[in-house]
């Protein structure tokens, strides 16, 4: 049964995570304008990682979920999500090499950032929905989701951003706190990718190219592959081969 907590971030902001099973931890970071009831439980990934003897540990990044949404730009330093994660890592007492680590886009960009950085030490690191162009070409698919913000009410079907524009609508997301969070972001130094030194699978969906290629990114680090499932950016993570590319790599 999935369990809801709260804890309080390096800012004391109110975060939210869910579980899932007992056993080794896994932190699962979902994507932007998602949360872990959309990413991770809806379609069972966390029911298979407990299932698989794991102990599935799903937090809501700030402003997604159940997590506080602020509005001051003083929530919103930089690199605030990779701090988010590491405050949830302190909260639990996970020690470094002591769990794995889980990103699906954001919270893919947000894991490898941790990671190049030794923020977080995990024992193996699963990127999902990732590639090298949404790692060192942040900017410009940032740009993209602030169109969607601020051009949220005149965008009309057939506007390549009214995917996303309805995604954002149907999860409820603070547009003014998301808009601050874009903002916090910044592009990642691929020459970094050589301090990823732990075993990394690059799990992308066969159709999925919005943030370039997978594949190149695995190639590129030390010590990677590149697992294919099926599905596009929006619905590979609501396929089952998702979850089960997940738990063999971490179960290896």
């Amino acid at each position: 049964m999935t369990e809801r907590h709260d804890f309080a971030s390096f800012d004391g902001t109110r975060l939210a995570y869910h579980t899932e099973g007992e056993g080794r931890p896994v932190i699962l970071l979902h994507g932007l304008f998602s949360s872990s009831q959309m990413n991770w439980i809806k379609w069972g990934h966390g029911v298979r990682l407990a299932a698989a003897g794991f102990r599935a540990i799903m937090l809501d990044f700030r402003v997604h979920g159940d997590s506080e949404a602020p509005r001051g730009p003083s929530a919103y330093p930089r690199g605030v999500l990779v701090r988010d994660a590491a405050a949830l890592a302190e909260h639990l007492a996970l020690e470094p090499g002591g769990f794995d680590l889980v990103g699906f886009s954001l919270g893919a960009r947000t894991a490898i950032h941790a990671v190049a950085h030794g923020i977080l030490e995990p024992r193996r690191l699963a990127l999902c929905g990732m590639g090298v162009a949404g790692l060192a070409g942040w900017e410009r698919r940032a740009d993209f989701f602030k169109r969607v913000i601020d051009e949220f009410d005149t965008i009309r079907p057939g506007d390549p951003a009214f995917t996303a524009r309805t995604f954002l609508k149907s999860q409820g997301i603070d547009r003014i706190a998301a808009r601050l969070l874009l903002d916090a972001m910044d592009d990642f130094d691929l020459a970094l990718l050589a301090n990823v030194t732990m075993p990394v699978a690059a799990i992308c969906g066969d159709a999925d190219d919005d943030n370039g290629s997978a594949s190149e990114l695995a190639a590129l680090l030390p010590d990677a592959r590149y697992i294919e499932v099926p599905g596009t950016h929006m619905n590979s993570v609501t396929r089952p081969e998702l979850g089960e590319a997940i738990v063999g790599f971490l179960a290896a």
